[in-house]
């Protein structure tokens, strides 16, 4: 029983290095990134099927029809992976909150008018303008993570749950409501709370 502790220790310190060095890179590359969709209006329709309302009322009807169908079926394993759903997005809800409050980086809406987007960070007066990490990929990824993991025997569930995180996190940048550095690590965040917290005993 040795074993398995430092390896797991070793592989977690990995991971964090890499999420740290990918988001430090992303930082350098946002302004670059952010300015081209700025300039093209290519994403208005999946912009509209993809909006903030849209998607932020998806998060939360995803598990509560979980849970609903799950007790209209007796389905108690379903009602289960609702309340997992649930404690993940709570959960990621409280470290995004913490570090938005740390962070109060400026959205790109914010500053597209100036076009430019660099020195974004500590500069948000408003505390719903701070947008390191996304707070709607977060609790996207934290659902889907939950909801492919608890039903990984089932193909389509893992493609379709990260396939709606992903559109999600993407819709964040063709709104101009986040960097990609804010998207990637909402998504890491949200897929290390749901897998090694929220679901490390299940």
């Amino acid at each position: 029983m040795a074993v398995p502790g430092p390896t797991c220790k070793g592989s977690t310190l990995v991971a964090t290095v890499a999420v740290v060095a990918t988001t430090a890179g992303l930082i350098a590359a946002d302004p670059y990134v952010e300015s081209a969709f700025n300039r093209t209006t290519a994403f208005r329709g999946f912009d509209r099927a993809f909006s903030s309302k849209v998607t932020g009322d998806e998060i939360i009807a995803i598990p509560t029809a979980l849970y609903l169908f799950g007790l209209g079926s007796r389905d108690s394993y379903m009602q289960k992976t609702a309340l997992f759903a649930g404690e993940a997005i709570f959960d990621s809800e409280v470290i995004r909150e913490a570090m938005n409050s740390l962070t109060t980086r400026l959205s790109p809406s914010d500053v597209a008018s100036q076009k430019v987007y660099s020195d974004t960070f500590f500069r948000s007066r408003i505390h719903s303008g701070s947008s390191f990490p996304s707070a709607h990929t977060i609790a996207a990824m934290s659902i889907a993570t939950v909801v492919a993991r608890r039903y990984s025997k089932h193909r389509w569930v893992p493609w379709a749950a990260y396939g709606f995180a992903g559109a999600v996190g993407f819709s964040r940048l063709t709104l101009l409501a986040h960097f990609p550095s804010d998207v990637f690590l909402g998504g890491a965040l949200g897929y290390a709370i749901a897998r090694y917290g929220v679901l490390r005993d299940h």
